[in-house]
């Protein structure tokens, strides 16, 4: 298995139709608004039927405010090398550091030569690319002395003033599939950007091609790790499975997280045009591959606090950050959720359970029951003596961290409301407060904040009913009861969150409602603080047994 441990990118590959360029646009913005992280398009600049793609970015980059944009891959030999860099660095800078270089040696050389390129061949094309991503990072070097000089064989550049530099490190990307372009990309560039159509043994052949950028970057005295492996991919959301990505979400999620894990691949480009699947794409499949990959990274390092152990960590610009761990015996984690402890025992040794469940909350905030708690099964016991070994321990304290990130973001929420609510802050100012709590986001309202963390709850039960209960219940009859009573209470949750929608819709038409917002949030903090404490209770100790998945322990 090989996971660089990167950050994990979703995005679109869309077609840059100059037939329709409002629905282009429109397309983009919604891959936005759906969660994407990032929006790409192939360059062809000798093909009148599609926008230029360079235009295009900039348009976009102005029409939307978080999603990145990448040429998908942008055709050097009709783009000159220092026009390029300090194209790349203005757009980055004008939006605020959203811009990433995918880049590729070109292919159609009848078309290219038409338009005014130079005809090369397949080794001369890679020398060029060679020195154009050379001048790219001395033109964004302005805070070195002189001018740019590389006197290449394709390119002569001497003496180019530097600058601009742009807004953060920006990737530079290569399309790549030929040894000798692979072994560059290890060498050079910051990530690869294949097509899974193009590889001839589809996902099977990526070890082979991983293993070459691993070589070039060996030969160059790099970390594999600091190469940051793409791929663009397509395929159909069906009701039953017929071939790879060819099936329902589940089955998604399934192949994809495989890739990650098995392949280091950790960025995937959907190359589809269809809305609904693109929002399959982002809002049930993304999430789902994100938590799995994070449970497995969780007990491949060790148990701990979120964010401990010697795990990677990926910078903006697709390189690696190394992490590490604290060494210390026992660590103490202390939740949002009543200052409760969690003790967890470090790696290097096996013992019971330490992962303690969160409690029941002792404060309501609502009069509304919604259910029986009294009802509710009663897990088996725990085989007696059982020992969990550290990456056991991992496992089932990856449900708590995550339960600890749906609690954490309720009590911001609530935070806020309450503030608003008492004439501490005004709407406005709580925009403003809604922005640093949400930093990937720049112009949440606070209707749009309580909405994403409804949309995170619906993500997160959709995996556990679809992936991890039928896991449990071939695993344990005996959880068959308690799984049966978490999935109805997944239900009632839902119909809470569809009460916090009424809300917010309400609120939109009159602001003075604000009070019906926060009733609904009440029932909503209630009910869920309520059944995570439960499922954390029932499920944290077969999990640590049976893991989130088949073969993960």
């Amino acid at each position: 298995m090989t996971d660089y441990g990167h950050e994990l990118l979703f995005g679109a590959f869309l077609t840059p139709d100059a037939r329709q360029p409002e629905q282009v646009v429109a397309r983009a913005r919604f891959c936005e608004q759906v969660g994407l992280d990032l929006v790409t398009f192939q360059d062809h600049p000798y093909q009148p039927g599609f926008l230029d793609t360079w235009t295009l970015m900039s348009y976009l980059a102005a029409a939307t405010s978080r999603i990145r944009l990448a040429g998908n891959v942008l055709n050097l030999p009709l783009r000159q090398p220092v026009v390029l860099a300090r194209s790349v660095a203005s757009l980055d800078l004008l939006s605020g550091g959203r811009v990433e270089l995918g880049l590729g040696t070109g292919a159609f050389w009848d078309a290219i030569e038409a338009n005014g390129g130079r005809r090369l061949t397949p080794g001369q094309s890679v020398d060029a690319l060679d020195e154009a991503i050379r001048i790219v990072r001395e033109v964004w070097a302005a805070d070195r002395r002189g001018g740019v000089r590389v006197d290449g064989e394709h390119y002569r550049v001497l003496g180019a003033k530097r600058g601009p530099a742009p807004a953060h490190p920006v990737g530079i990307w290569i399309g790549a599939y030929k040894p000798r372009l692979l072994r560059l990309v290890g060498r050079t560039a910051d990530g690869w950007l294949p097509s899974l159509s193009y590889l001839p043994q589809g996902p099977a052949g990526l070890a082979g091609l991983t293993a070459l950028v691993d070589e070039g970057a060996a030969a160059a005295g790099r970390d594999p790790a600091e190469v940051r492996r793409l791929l663009n991919v397509s395929g159909r959301f069906t009701r039953t499975g017929a071939g790879f990505l060819d099936g329902p979400p589940q089955q998604w999620v399934r192949e994809l997280t495989d890739l990650v894990l098995a392949h280091g691949t950790s960025g995937f480009v959907l190359g589809a045009d269809d809305p609904t699947s693109l929002q399959v794409f982002a809002q049930e499949v993304a999430p789902a591959v994100r938590e799995l990959v994070a449970a497995e990274r969780s007990a491949t390092a060790g148990p701990g606090p979120a964010g401990s152990g010697s795990t990677a960590r990926v910078g903006p610009d697709g390189g690696v950050r190394a992490g590490s761990g604290t060494g210390s015996p026992v660590v103490r984690s202390d939740g949002p959720a009543g200052g409760r402890a969690r003790e967890v025992v470090r790696a290097g040794g096996a013992t019971g359970l330490a992962v303690t469940p969160t409690p029941a909350p002792q404060v309501r905030h609502s009069d509304h029951r919604l259910w029986d708690e009294s009802t509710r099964p009663v897990a088996p016991p725990a085989p007696a003596g059982h020992v969990y070994s550290p990456r056991a321990q991992a496992v089932g304290g990856h449900l708590v961290d995550v339960h600890d990130n749906l609690r954490r973001e309720l009590s911001e929420i609530r935070d806020l409301l309450d503030q608003v609510r008492r004439g501490v802050v005004s709407a406005g100012d709580a925009r403003g407060v809604l922005n640093q709590l949400t930093l990937r986001q720049n112009n949440w309202t606070l209707g749009a904040y309580c909405a994403a963390y409804c949309t995170l709850v619906t993500q997160h039960h959709g995996l556990e009913d679809d992936a991890i209960f039928p896991h449990l219940r071939r695993a344990d009859p005996g959880l068959v009861p308690v799984i049966d009573r978490l999935e109805q209470e997944h239900v009632v949750i839902h119909e809470v969150v569809e009460g916090v929608d009424r809300a917010l819709v309400a609120l939109i038409g009159d602001p003075a409602r604000l009070a019906g917002l926060q009733q609904a949030v009440d029932v909503l903090t209630d009910t869920m603080l309520s059944h995570l404490s439960y499922e954390e209770q029932s499920i944290v100790e077969p999990l640590a047994r049976y893991g989130f998945y088949p073969g993960q322990l």
